[in-house]
């Protein structure tokens, strides 16, 4: 009986660490079907300008980590979650209200920073419940159940603009973090105990900072989930253009959409299983390894020329996220791995390092999307073997010491 209960708990644990990381998905993948309509009404003129829209966010998420994380550790996971919520809403109703351009990415960059907080701070509080492989595979679970999200939130965004005009999007998603964040009040405990909590200081987060550099495979794997965060940013900021524009999906748009994350969700499910007894180290490296051939493969088969047709597109892409699949998750579970003892400092600095590399690096990579998705393979090929060559520089080291 006892068993029963602990499996359930942990199915909940599960969910509601799923459902508050997802909030950051649901925020920037909802809003892909209503870009064409903000556009009118921010009167936004150059299609890569609607890119901004995405990727402002991710400067808020990477900023907002550090803070947010940083204060956990000494004031706990639970408070530092109910303030980054209550400054989304505060950001959500600027987005509503934004009459141009600029102000809607001042609304973007808050909403990034309120959002953080759940973001980030879900994975001290899984840190603080597991380490090494079981941290991986319930990473991998909830990268099963925050799939859904992503698969399902442009079809939500469409279905609000069948009804409504896009600024019911974002009330739409203040209502969504609200019932999440009552579950969580009501359901999860703090993890962050007395006997861990450290008296805030700038000496405490210079500590923490100086124990998170010493340490070359949090750093290692804290810069190649940049390079791989920053390929897939690529590719969520500028769907929008391949698919609805270059392939003139206007309605069937999210349905390809949807498609794609749910390879992704099928190989996060096949991580959970496979990480146990091959171990997260192997299958993440196995997987960079076929997310770099596989975009050099269509690189080569396509450069110079238009886009293919639209199955070979989606079976490229579908590869790239089966791989992602069992790469992300096992990538930031090893980057965590080793700072248990900082894990609210530890989880923002792998955010913040990792987020702000992945904005300049989608930003850069989008500007040379015009009429072909060409450059977003070559920006997986460049990413993924820089990632490589880190993990073999890191495995030479290691051997060494």
């Amino acid at each position: 009986m006892q068993a029963k209960v602990e499996q359930k708990s942990e199915l909940e644990f599960i969910a509601l660490m799923a459902f508050l990381m997802a909030n950051a998905a649901l925020s920037i993948d909802a809003i892909l079907p209503g870009l064409n309509s903000m556009a009118i009404s921010l009167k936004i003129i150059e299609a890569n300008q609607l890119q901004l829209i995405i990727t402002m966010i991710l400067i808020g998420l990477g900023v907002g980590q550090l803070v947010f994380g940083t204060l956990s550790d000494s004031f706990g996971r639970k408070p530092m979650v109910y303030a980054g919520v209550v400054t989304f809403i505060l950001a959500s109703v600027i987005c509503v209200t934004a009459q141009s351009l600029e102000t809607m990415l001042i609304g973007r960059i808050l909403q990034g920073i309120g959002l953080s907080a759940p973001r980030s701070i879900s994975i001290s509080i899984i840190r603080d419940s597991y380490s090494g492989e079981n941290m991986a595979r319930i990473m991998s679970f909830i990268t099963v159940v925050f799939i859904i999200v992503p698969m399902i939130s442009p079809m939500i965004g469409q279905l609000i603009l069948h009804q409504f005009t896009w600024h019911y999007i974002f009330l739409f998603q203040i209502g969504f973090i609200i019932l999440i964040l009552i579950w969580f009040a009501i359901r999860q405990k703090e993890t962050l105990t007395k006997a861990h909590k450290k008296k805030f200081s700038v000496r405490l987060f210079y500590n923490g900072a100086k124990d998170f550099f010493s340490i070359k495979q949090t750093v290692v794997y804290t810069i190649v989930s940049g390079l791989i965060g920053g390929s897939f940013f690529v590719y969520l900021s500028a769907s929008k253009q391949v698919f609805q524009d270059q392939y003139e999906l206007t309605t069937t748009f999210v349905y390809v959409f949807g498609a794609l994350a749910f390879s992704m969700g099928i190989s996060s499910l096949l991580n959970s299983f496979l990480v146990m007894k091959i171990g997260m180290k192997k299958l993440a490296t196995y997987f960079l390894i076929l997310f770099c051939v596989s975009s050099l493969i269509y690189s080569l088969l396509f450069y110079g020329k238009t886009n293919p047709s639209l199955l070979v597109s989606m079976l490229f892409f579908a590869i790239q996220f089966l791989s992602l699949g069992f790469i992300f998750g096992n990538i930031r579970s090893l980057a965590m791995e080793p700072i248990g003892h900082i894990a609210g400092i530890g989880a923002a600095i792998n955010g913040f390092i990792s987020t702000l590399m992945a904005v300049p690096i989608a930003i850069f990579i989008g500007s040379f999307l015009t009429n072909t998705a060409y450059p977003i393979f070559i920006g997986f090929f460049i990413c993924s073997i820089l990632s490589l060559t880190l993990i073999a520089y890191l495995n030479i080291s290691q051997k060494k010491q």
